[in-house]
């Protein structure tokens, strides 16, 4: 597990390149934390990381939307999720276990039974000040290991 603090939207802003530029196709990435914590912020930043020039927005009514970049990415948002039935209509298993993108998930708690065990978890919480953020990162394997080793680097 590693614990960061983020002062400001600057340093969220960076960590989620650093974080994208590490990512490689086949990562999926469950970011969870209370509304407005800064989810869809660092889903933005890790699409810089990963050369994505297209502004990332919230799936918050379609689920999921895809980008190119230098991976794809294919980003889930399961707030609204009423139905996991509705995760089969997607075929999530095609970007869950394909090594062609990224899948980044928010709320990702809310479908956890179906994430793949070397999922890289973040959970986002709001600090003390306005643009402070807590970050916590956990997961297992060796994927989760490398990432760690690579985020501790310089």
């Amino acid at each position: 597990m590693v614990k960061i603090i983020l002062r400001n939207k600057k340093d969220t802003e960076e960590f989620g390149i650093k974080l994208g530029k590490i990512l490689k196709g086949g990562d999926i990435i469950s970011l969870t934390g209370d509304l407005g914590a800064g989810k869809t912020t660092l889903t933005q930043s890790i699409g810089k990381g990963l050369g994505i020039k297209d502004y990332i927005t919230s799936p918050t009514f379609t689920l999921i939307n895809q980008y190119k970049g230098r991976v794809d990415v294919y980003h889930f948002d399961v707030y609204r999720l009423d139905d996991v039935d509705s995760l089969y209509d997607l075929g999530f298993e095609e970007y869950f276990y394909s090594d062609d993108g990224v899948t980044i998930v928010e709320w990702g708690n809310k479908i956890r039974d179906f994430l793949p065990s070397y999922t890289i978890n973040i959970h986002i919480e709001k600090g003390e000040a306005l643009e402070e953020r807590y970050i916590t990162i956990y997961g297992q394997g060796e994927r989760f290991d490398q990432i760690v080793k690579e985020l501790n680097k310089n």
